[in-house]
């Protein structure tokens, strides 16, 4: 973050002259900030010159969720804006019920107190329980408004792997059919002319003899849109019981793996990947699956 640095609650930007005021900054920063943020934060003193110095109050102390019992977290990166975290499976994003504990937000909520910093976490997109993956998380709430406009604007990418049954005719393609509720299910969605819209990208990175492993990239992010999509073609995941799936003895899930992620740093613009090594049941199953073949 050339020319910036974080000081406790502050973020500071050194100019090469001394600044007459806030609005004296170089055009590019104000720009970069935000002229909107600049004003609310002058009118509340958050937002000061001391010589050359220009101070935004960009990282107030805040308090997390209740964390409840302590929960490790596998942070795959980490800035003073956002972080990645590893979301193993059977773990909510966040909670949906008043007094919920054991979520990926409680567990980042107790790497960050543990660590001292003084914030709350906010998550920029979600995935499935039982699916495993890198999850990006906001640590204030410029930096959540930045992230936001970059998943609206679609440009974080997530990539996924999944394991599923049958064989493609084809080996790549696009699913774009709409996804709405399942009227016989609570939970279930279903392919919909009526529902929202929703395309998948997909690729069979190995074809096996009734089983694949795909790699897919979301544009939209429907609830369960890959499940779905996949169920609709005919090839349900493997341990997807809810849209059809076969069993494995090696997974007790869907067999579903958000593998790699990609954004903007929020106050650089930098490209950020960040890949999620497979877990064990998933491995377990792509070795078993592939072992079969000999």
């Amino acid at each position: 973050m050339k020319g910036w640095k974080r000081r406790g609650e502050w973020l500071e930007w050194t100019a090469e002259e001394e600044l007459a005021s806030v609005w004296a900054a170089d055009p590019a920063v104000l720009e970069l900030i935000g002229h909107k943020w600049l004003r609310t934060w002058e009118t509340s003193g958050h937002a000061v010159v001391k010589g050359r110095r220009l101070l935004l109050r960009m990282f107030p102390e805040e308090a997390g969720p209740e964390p409840g019992p302590w929960m490790p977290l596998e942070v795959l990166y980490e800035d003073d804006f956002c972080l990645v975290a590893d979301k193993p499976a059977g773990v909510k994003v966040h909670p949906t019920a008043e007094g919920e504990t054991g979520t990926l937000l409680h567990a980042a909520s107790w790497h960050l107190e543990t660590s001292g910093q003084r914030c709350r976490p906010r998550h920029i997109h979600r995935l499935d329980e039982d699916t495993t993956g890198p999850v990006l998380l906001a640590k204030c709430e410029w930096a959540q408004v930045r992230l936001d406009a970059q998943m609206r604007e679609k440009r974080i990418h997530r990539e996924y792997a999944a394991l599923v049954q049958g064989r493609f005719g084809q080996a790549r393609g696009t699913i774009d059919a709409a996804i709405g509720r399942d009227r016989h299910h609570p939970t279930r969605r279903r392919v919909s002319p009526t529902g929202e819209r929703a395309v998948t990208y997909y690729e069979v990175e190995r074809q096996f003899a009734v089983a694949a492993l795909v790699r897919l990239r979301l544009e939209t992010g429907r609830t369960h849109q890959i499940r779905v999509h996949l169920a609709h073609l005919g090839h349900p995941l493997f341990g997807d019981r809810l849209y059809g799936g076969r069993s494995a003895a090696e997974i007790a899930r869907q067999a579903l793996h958000g593998q790699r992620l990609t954004f903007s740093q929020p106050l650089t613009g930098e490209p950020v990947e960040v890949s999620s090594p497979w877990p064990e049941d998933f491995r377990l199953l792509y070795d078993r699956l592939q072992h079969s073949e000999k």
